[in-house]
């Protein structure tokens, strides 16, 4: 019996110290999705993060740059990942939000958006290693004369000058995070969203596949969000930023 005990508390207590580590976290800046470090408000995936995890260990690199380290072993999770940005990556069940890509331009261009054929006779500005969808993707792979990409955490705040400075005439972005970067940067009136090119699609927390706590990481992720959203604390977080429960 005592035994038994013993070892159910040496259980508990396992389980308590693997979430009591600090959880490291790398993405770029994606506000309102994730902001700067100490930001407040920090972004809903964030928020979700904290709540998820006892200690959170929150950094910003370029996209491209964290979906490596974190890859390779060298961080826990990268964080606003959609399936198709990670591959081989280890997901949880439960998506933390969904996101839907939009096309802008400057409000004085009469040209709008008629599908992603009609992309190519414009000069778009993209981050280089996102994922956009797969019709996109396999474009930008092969047409760098319509597709200019930058990298690095400022590389939406470039692309909105480039555009905003007519050095390119198309913008792809995720809606929520551009509608957010265009009123940071002054630029309502003087941009708009011409269409979308895909249907709101999930994102995940994702983490490395080098690690083996990543499968007990992610069941944690489902744990907690199923218990955020049936005690209404999900709905709350949404709505510190204009948004409300996906599902």
């Amino acid at each position: 019996m005592i035994v038994r005990i013993l070892l159910v508390v040496m259980l508990w207590v396992c389980a308590h110290v693997s979430f009591a580590q600090s959880v490291s976290i790398r993405t770029d800046e994606w506000f309102p999705m994730n902001g700067t470090p100490g930001q407040k408000p920090a972004g809903f995936l964030i928020d979700f993060a904290e709540r998820t995890f006892d200690s959170v260990d929150y950094k910003l690199m370029s996209w491209q740059r964290a979906v490596e380290e974190v890859k390779n072993g060298s961080f826990d999770c990268v964080i606003g990942a959609f399936k198709e940005d990670a591959p081989g990556f280890v997901f949880p069940e439960e998506s933390w939000g969904v996101n839907q890509t939009a096309v802008y331009v400057r409000s004085a261009d009469s040209w709008s958006y008629q599908g992603v054929d009609s992309l190519l006779a414009r000069k778009v500005g993209i981050i280089k290693g996102y994922s956009y969808e797969e019709e996109i993707d396999a474009l930008v792979k092969t047409r760098k004369d319509v597709f200019k990409a930058l990298s690095g955490v400022d590389a939406l705040e470039k692309n909105f000058k480039k555009l905003a400075a007519g050095r390119i005439d198309t913008l792809v972005e995720s809606e929520p995070v551009a509608n957010a970067k265009i009123l940071q940067m002054g630029l309502s009136g003087k941009i708009k969203r011409v269409g979308h090119t895909n249907l709101p699609q999930p994102m995940y927390i994702a983490c490395s596949p080098a690690k083996a706590s990543s499968k007990k990481l992610v069941k944690r992720v489902d744990t907690v969000i199923r218990e955020l959203r049936a005690s209404g604390e999900l709905e709350k977080i949404m709505n510190q930023y204009g948004l409300t429960d996906w599902k």
